[in-house]
């Protein structure tokens, strides 16, 4: 399988540069997967397409302020940082611009010094290890000097944080938003429940993995990045049950999916417990959990692209995207979304 069978053209124009003012006014591309049919609505019509005994399953994970500016102390050279992911002792692996001149031993300063680091190590694909020292508590140091890591094909500035995060976004980690859920809001969401349908909360921290192009011919070569997750007792149980009353386990998105896949056994009950996942879900994976996938429209030949193909098949995915650029969708992560429908 290659990765140039996942390519599909498109117009530039067509890739969201803002989120629409109202999160749920999107476009829905609704795809079955038992004929391969196509319907053009919106998003709120997810709820005609919803059963009672459903359970959405969302991830809740919440985008830190990931991007930093500052300087070399010794230099005054500009710097750029992007904070990957966390490991001890105010230790963070982070992605540094330039990097040839960040080696180990160089000292950083934020906003005029009330944050400090320095870098430490050089660890694999040329990302650095920094210690942060500040005063105060770090997370809100972010806040105050962070921006919002948003992907590079968005050029424009986001005037408005909270629209690069869901709405029922809680946990601090993600240098990406789960971008699917993007376009829930909480009125949609009541009505959702008032419907009859479960919702449940997973936890995976996106990483910038998510962006990184497959570099490599043949699909089966690709090393996918590793992202931590985490699924509650009480979700697991709410999930579990779904399945055991005959109800369909629908998916809010890639990451939830990925999570949902990596903790469920081959047996096809999920495990509560967190850890680490590099699952990588390509045309050929046998689903142990999910029924159905609520998400936005991928990158040509990225993993998210193969995913999706695993779940509906590639020419049908292909054939939908082909229909999507037609009709003018807006593309990627303030784009509309698509509902892979079991039904």
């Amino acid at each position: 399988m290659k990765t140039s069978d996942f390519y599909y053209d498109l117009p530039q124009e067509l890739i969201a540069q803002d989120p629409l003012e109202d999160r749920s006014s999107s476009r829905l591309l609704h795809l079955s997967m038992k004929d391969g049919s196509v319907e053009h609505r919106h998003f709120t019509d997810i709820l005609d397409y919803l059963k009672e005994g459903d359970c959405l399953v969302v991830n809740d994970t919440r985008v830190i302020p990931a991007r930093l500016y500052g300087h070399k102390e010794e230099t005054g050279a500009l710097i750029e940082i992007l904070l990957l992911k966390r490991k001890e002792n105010d230790i963070w692996e982070c992605l540094v611009k330039p990097g040839k001149k960040a080696r180990p031993g160089a000292k950083l300063v934020f906003g005029d010094g009330i944050l400090k680091g320095e870098i430490i190590d050089v660890v694999e694909e040329g990302n650095r290890l920094i210690q942060f020292q500040y005063e105060g508590i770090f997370e809100e140091i972010l806040d105050q000097l962070g921006e919002m890591p948003l992907p590079p094909y968005i050029t424009h500035k986001l005037e408005d944080k909270n629209r690069y995060q869901t709405v029922y976004a809680k946990n601090d980690g993600s240098a990406a938003a789960p971008t699917a859920g993007l376009h829930f809001t909480q009125e949609l969401l009541q009505k959702v429940q008032e419907k009859g349908v479960k919702i449940a909360h997973v936890t995976l921290h996106v990483g910038l993995g998510t962006f990184r192009p497959v570099k490599v011919d043949d699909v089966e070569n690709h090393h996918m990045h590793s992202e931590f997750y985490v699924v509650e007792e009480d979700q697991a149980k709410l999930i579990n049950d779904t399945k055991k009353q005959g109800g369909r386990v629908i998916s809010v998105g890639t990451t939830s999916c990925r999570t949902l896949e990596s903790a469920t056994d081959e047996d096809g009950v999920l495990h509560p417990g967190s850890g680490w996942t590099e699952i990588f879900i390509y045309p050929g994976y046998q689903f142990k959990m999910i029924d159905g996938l609520i998400t936005n429209f991928h990158l040509p030949e990225s993993t998210l692209m193969m995913l999706v193909s695993a779940l509906a098949g590639k020419d049908r995915i292909m054939a939908a995207y082909e229909e999507a650029v037609k009709e003018r969708y807006r593309f990627f992560s303030f784009g509309d979304a698509m509902f892979i429908d079991p039904e």
